[in-house]
């Protein structure tokens, strides 16, 4: 069956159906290079014509990108689940003292990322939460761990809240505990962490954590030290359409001015084994789909965007490939923190395994460094 290409739709029809959708000055605007206001990401995120908005996600991206999808072969490594914060949305956050907590000491790390040197993994994502009682020493030697498992893998590892948690703890100035990270060997930062900057999610939802204020100027920091980093947003929980679009707004600010952002990824929520459980619900494959397309017509100054079929699905980060993302993530490995909160996707994919779901849908396999460097096309 041939794959159907929004690219190759005649301009015509095109317009029609984007025309249809009332959406023909913010096609304007995109085919323009113009910036999206406010009210066009309200308008873009209410629209019941989602083939429209796709359409026009999957055009920009294809100027960016043309077939190519990216993808790193890639391990996680969630050091501690122990966590001095009680956020609403978290299924994988302990108190200290739990039978379920657990924390890794460097050495584990170490173990852990020796464990993948069978494979030619590039990357170790660690994140995890904030343990009441390690010290700023603790961070830096997990870094270092990980670096004496594999010296050549780059460290993307935490989030602005555990960067924030450091800062605070270190009894250092900022510049020295950056210089500390870089010696130690971090790469980049994940950039979790942010769920929806907005007052009123914090404070209904994650109001022991660091505030969308805190977590903007913490980003800030990070980029301003040299570091470049991901940007999130945990959405299908409690937030509204006008939260999300000031959320994208602020990050698009922040890249204006400091530049660091190299992916903005939305993340699906899961609700199980949280305490909005019984208040929430699995993502739509609608709003998945909507969330990347959105991702990518706002925010024009981010060169990727990322579906992550550990929180989309397979399917669903699939199909993202044709409204407007570009990446589809790794090969992952061992991540806890969403299979807590009740995803059934697997812990790992193999090469293969994306491989054949990025052609399958009608796209080009890239293997790439963090940082968007390319290794090569799949053969």
């Amino acid at each position: 069956m041939q794959n159907f290409d929004y690219a190759h739709l005649d301009d015509s029809l095109a317009q029609k159906l984007i025309d249809r959708a009332g959406l023909g000055e913010i096609n304007r605007k995109v085919r323009n290079g113009e910036r999206l206001s406010f009210d066009d990401g309200v308008t873009l995120y209410k629209t019941p014509h989602l083939a429209a908005v796709g359409l026009m996600a999957h055009r920009v991206r294809t100027e960016k990108h043309g077939k190519k999808v990216f993808f790193n072969i890639n391990q996680h490594v969630n050091y501690t689940n122990i966590c001095m914060h009680s956020c609403k949305f978290c299924a994988f956050a302990a108190k200290e003292g739990e039978e379920r907590g657990y924390l890794m000491t460097p050495e584990i790390v170490e173990q852990k990322v020796r464990e993948q040197l069978h494979r030619p993994v590039t990357e170790v994502h660690m994140v995890a939460g904030i343990h009441p009682t390690m010290t700023y020493d603790y961070y830096i030697d997990v870094v270092k761990a990980a670096k004496r498992g594999r010296p050549d893998i780059h460290v993307k590892a935490f989030t602005m809240v555990e960067i924030d948690h450091m800062l605070k703890i270190s009894g250092k100035s900022d510049d020295e505990v950056f210089q500390d990270l870089r010696d130690a060997g971090l790469g980049s930062c994940p950039g979790g962490g942010a769920e929806v900057l907005v007052d009123r999610v914090h404070k209904a939802v994650f109001r022991d954590k660091q505030s969308p204020d805190g977590w903007i100027e913490t980003a800030r920091k990070v980029q301003k030290a040299g570091f470049n980093m991901n940007a999130t947003m945990l959405y299908g929980h409690i937030e509204r359409v006008e939260e999300r679009v000031t959320h994208l707004m602020r990050l698009r600010e922040l890249q204006d001015e400091c530049g660091g952002f190299m992916a903005y990824i939305p993340l699906a929520f899961w609700p199980y084994h949280t305490d909005l459980e019984n208040f929430g619900h699995e993502t739509t494959g609608h709003l998945d789909q909507r969330s990347i397309a959105v991702g990518r017509l706002m925010l024009d100054n981010f060169p990727h965007i990322k579906a992550y079929w550990v929180m989309l699905t397979q399917q669903s980060a699939q199909t993202a490939l044709s409204f407007g993302a570009n990446d589809i993530d790794g090969t992952v490995t061992e991540e806890k923190i969403t299979h807590e909160a009740g995803t059934t996707e697997p812990q790992v994919l193999r090469v293969d395994q994306i491989d054949n779901l990025i052609r399958e849908a009608g796209y080009e396999p890239v293997q790439r460094t963090t940082v968007y460097e390319e290794i090569g096309a799949e053969a």
